[in-house]
């Protein structure tokens, strides 16, 4: 079995521009996309070149796998969260990651997906750092 992660990992600029860090997992970078409009995790594996699930050895791949559970349970205890929708699409940004999004019926893009609807709306500077240390506490 390879290292959890890589010491050449870098993330995709893209992802950088849409998220701020909230911590290290095990394996993945946990980010918070800058979208008040949905409740939105992004894990970015610190492997360097991996862009499919399957460039992740079995140890990553369960590491990974706790890491989605882990947030996603986390998502599940936000208030209107009724659905968690996960996806690993890449067709953009090629670099693997896996969006953790809590969905409700009253949502911006109900029931299509969030990606495409509308423009992002950005939180406020002190909004988005009080959301951060949120997730920080959470993951205590």
């Amino acid at each position: 079995m390879t290292e959890a992660v890589t010491s050449d990992f870098e993330l995709d600029s893209r992802l950088a521009t849409d998220s701020v860090l909230i911590a290290d997992g095990p394996l993945s970078q946990i980010r918070l996309m800058n979208d008040d409009r949905f409740p939105w995790i992004v894990l970015v594996p610190r492997v360097a070149n991996a862009s499919e699930w399957i460039d992740l050895d079995g140890g990553q791949q369960r590491l990974l796998l706790a890491e989605i559970n882990q947030i996603s349970q986390h998502l599940r205890q936000k208030p209107n969260v009724t659905k968690i929708n996960i996806g690993a699409l890449g067709n953009i940004v090629r670099q693997l990651h896996i969006h953790l999004i809590g969905r409700n019926e009253n949502d911006a893009a109900w029931p299509g997906p969030v990606w495409g609807s509308g423009k992002a709306q950005r939180f406020d500077a002190d909004v988005l750092t009080q959301r951060v240390e949120i997730w920080r506490q959470r993951l205590r």
